[in-house]
């Protein structure tokens, strides 16, 4: 019962505004609106890691990120967390040339059709939080719905991903539609996302997720050398599968020393940062910029590499 409600209220117009008032309720037992945001990131870490948050000394990476996420505010926090907004920092900082193309936005669900979308192949996304997007690869085709997609978006417009996990960053991001290209090779597969961890401004570790969008979507780790790591940190795929890594190397990116080098400058001397990138027919485009990867709820495995990464990232309490 709860999916059909779920699904009535995501992919219909007379569903969203009928279950509006129920959703809220269910929404502020769900994300525990009711704690303050101290208790509710105890709570969380105490669930994801079965031991209490040590807030007053951390050690571990995963408990540095959690003192960040309650005690820590970036000057450009909410700047930097629109996937819209963040987009003239980056033109600023390093040149728009690193931006993959804007086609279109607005802020009406309704205006999602396929007359406002390009004639190629792109993304729908949301600014405001951490939902992926739909891939619209040819407009004309039958098999979309654009009532639901408009109702999937409006739906996510509804919602402020800070109450998610207490991230502050989200709280304030007027929530608007980017439609962006959509990076994809002749096949239809997409790139390799590069994920470049950045403690005290310095890049610490990469990790590039392949095979995204399939079974085989994998999380293989590297240092700044390119040296593979030897630890795990994955996310959640759902059904029972992570990002792990994979038994194969990801050939050394020729284009490393500059994804490195436009990191360390666009990050400053924040604690810590990822940016992400994308790097496609032979060019570097800018992804995102996260302030807590997997909102550090996740396990960094071996255990004792949690601990080791965490010594090489300095709070300044």
């Amino acid at each position: 019962m709860r999916t059909i409600l779920k699904s009535f209220y995501q992919n219909s117009e007379i569903g969203f505004n009928l279950l509006k008032p129920f959703a809220r309720v269910y929404q502020f037992f769900l994300y525990k609106k009711y704690l303050p945001s101290k208790a509710f990131v105890r709570q969380r870490f105490k669930e994801c890691f079965g031991h209490p948050l040590n807030l007053q000394d951390p050690k571990t990476l995963n408990e540095k990120i959690n003192w960040l996420k309650l005690n820590y505010q970036h000057p450009k926090a909410t700047q930097f967390a629109d996937k819209y907004a963040v987009r003239d920092y980056i033109a600023e900082t390093i040149g728009e040339e690193y931006l993959v193309p804007l086609l279109y936005t607005t802020t009406n669900p309704k205006n999602i059709v396929p007359e406002n979308l390009p004639d190629i192949p792109c993304i729908i996304k949301t600014n405001h939080d951490s939902s992926g997007g739909v891939i619209i690869r040819d407009k004309y085709a039958k098999h979309h719905n654009w009532k639901k997609i408009q109702n999937y978006l409006r739906a996510n417009m509804s919602q402020n991903y800070y109450w998610d996990g207490r991230e502050k960053q989200y709280k304030d991001i007027p929530p608007r539609i980017i439609v962006e290209k959509l990076l994809s090779g002749k096949e239809g597969e997409l790139p390799a996302d590069y994920k470049v961890h950045c403690f005290n401004g310095k890049v610490r570790m990469i990790n590039v997720d392949i095979g995204r969008g399939t079974n085989n979507h994998h999380r293989n780790w590297y240092n700044r050398q390119w040296e593979r790591e030897p630890y795990s940190w994955s996310s959640d795929l759902g059904d029972g599968k992570v990002t792990a890594p994979s038994n194969e190397d990801v050939a050394k990116p020729v284009l490393l020393d500059e994804m490195i080098d436009l990191s360390e400058r666009l990050v400053g001397s924040a604690p810590y940062l990822r940016v992400d990138w994308y790097i496609f027919e032979g060019k570097l485009y800018f992804g995102e910029i996260t302030f807590h990867h997997n909102g550090g709820t996740r396990p960094i495995e071996p255990k004792e590499w949690d601990l080791k990464l965490g010594n090489d990232l300095f709070l300044n309490k």
